[in-house]
């Protein structure tokens, strides 16, 4: 049959479209249903490719107007053209989402731009503007990612009121934005916008930033980011978000009110699950609407996978794709594995965050004996060079087996050099393996050498 497959994924994101690579590769005949006109989800439209690009830009006018006069590099004076800069970022989305098509047409998938629905077990009607659809496959797997997380009193309207879609696309710099949340999505757009001028007023919740990631990597974060003039205060709860005019007014819980002229929502992320027909086969839900899966991403109903952010674990583009090549591997072979004690995370501020494995407070809690390594940029002759010396990387090891356990990094271009901290992890490497490895000198990932050397007390620049 024409429209029978071996394998039908609903979402073309990051897992998704991964999944069906990976799968034709497997010689598996694959189909992809995705709604968006562009492959790549939200990591590619709205989320990570178009802000990093964002930061990029920005952070190289701050390095113009700010730190390059240290360099000898001086100019008369600076500016910045936003409408060139939201272009670019545009331009790089198109070129990233069109690639993905083209990847598709190469390997055979076959596309269907429209919203897809398990009707029955085996079963995925595909809803498009000429009518509807039938799928047919043993093989389902939903990889249909997350959306933006609401909170009581804050309704974006999709202009003032926005979320992390809107910040990308201001078409003028606020003068004061109000960021709802913490964690790394207000504070990656929140720099973008703070670096070009905007006042930005930070309200947490918790009475820390970036929850989930090392205290002490966390700690050192909002002291470096206070002295970027960003303004928090944490411990916070927002009541409510109305327009007034051409204002914004935002109630909460530690004093007056604020009057502000955007604000930006960015608390998080939910599973995107609903309309998908999960209920009619009887797919399974948690308490958090997260569709259960077993260790093989299979749900409770044989030949319905899901991978991504609408299951449990980080909401992480790159934990997707592992999940979307695993999976496909295991439909065609019977084997797939993810190991999710090395999922690396990397928040883009500046200097970079970036993390992988355990925390301290993780192992603490857990009740195990570790050695700690810490080593300061400040002390990196390379980091010297750039005039980038902010920040620390940490090493930590099992107290009894030297047995890396967590790789914690606040500092230059930190979200490349944790790479070598997962692989390293990966192959169940000690501290001293990374100690004895010969890093190239000069350069930022000597301080990872040094770090690890620490774990047992002997680094030998500092």
């Amino acid at each position: 049959m024409e429209n029978s497959f071996d394998v039908v994924i609903i979402g073309g994101g990051p897992g998704g479209y991964v999944a069906a690579l990976k799968a034709s590769q497997l010689g598996l005949k694959t189909a992809c249903v995705e709604k968006e006109s562009q492959l790549g989800g939200t990591c590619l439209r709205v989320g990570c490719i178009p802000s990093k690009a964002m930061l990029e830009s920005t952070h190289l006018y701050h390095q113009a107007e700010h730190d390059l006069a240290a360099h000898g590099v001086k100019f008369n004076k600076v500016q910045f053209d936003l409408a060139a800069m939201l272009g670019r970022k545009e331009q790089i989305v198109s070129g990233l989402t069109k690639g993905i098509d083209g990847l598709f047409k190469r390997a055979g998938i076959a596309r269907f731009m429209g919203t897809g629905k398990i009707v029955a077990p085996g079963q995925v009607a595909v809803q498009q503007e000429s009518g509807e659809t039938l799928l047919t496959s043993k093989n389902i797997i939903i990889a249909t990612g997350s959306k933006v997380a609401l909170i009581p009193g804050v309704t974006p309207d999709g202009d003032r009121i926005g979320t992390s879609t809107e910040a990308l696309s201001y078409t003028s710099v606020p003068k004061h934005l109000v960021v709802i949340g913490g964690g790394y999505i207000g504070l990656e757009m929140s720099s973008v916008w703070r670096r070009l001028g905007a006042q930005v007023t930070v309200l947490e919740f918790l009475d820390r930033i970036l929850p989930g990631l090392d205290n002490e990597i966390a700690a050192e974060a909002f002291k470096i980011l206070k002295k970027q003039g960003f303004e928090f205060q944490l411990g916070t709860q927002v009541k409510s978000a109305r327009v007034e005019g051409k204002k914004c007014i935002v109630e909460h819980s530690a004093g007056e009110p604020i009057v502000c002229d955007r604000v930006l929502l960015a608390v998080g992320r939910q599973p995107f699950t609903e309309g998908l027909g999960l209920e009619t086969v009887g797919v399974e839900l948690d308490e958090r609407k997260r569709i259960k899966v077993n260790t093989h991403w299979q749900t409770n109903v044989p030949g319905i996978y899901a991978i991504g952010d609408c299951t449990p674990g980080p909401m992480l583009a790159h934990k997707a794709e592992e999940e979307g090549a695993a999976v496909a591997e295991y439909i065609a072979t019977g084997y797939g594995h993810v190991n999710y004690d090395v999922i690396p995370a990397v928040v883009y501020t500046h200097p970079e965050i970036a993390s992988v494995g355990k925390t301290e407070e993780q192992l603490k809690e857990a009740g195990i004996e570790y050695k700690k390594g810490n080593f300061p940029f400040r002390a990196n002759s390379r980091a010297r060079t750039l005039n980038d010396v902010e920040g620390f990387i940490k090493v930590l090891a099992d107290a009894q087996t030297d047995r890396v356990l967590g790789v914690h990094i606040i500092g230059p271009r930190a979200g490349d050099m944790i790479a070598e901290g997962a692989v390293a992890m990966e192959f169940g490497a000690s501290s001293e393996d990374i100690a004895r490895s010969c890093h190239a000198h000069p350069t930022l990932s000597e301080g990872l050498k040094e770090a690890a050397m620490a774990v047992t007390g002997k680094p030998i620049h500092f």
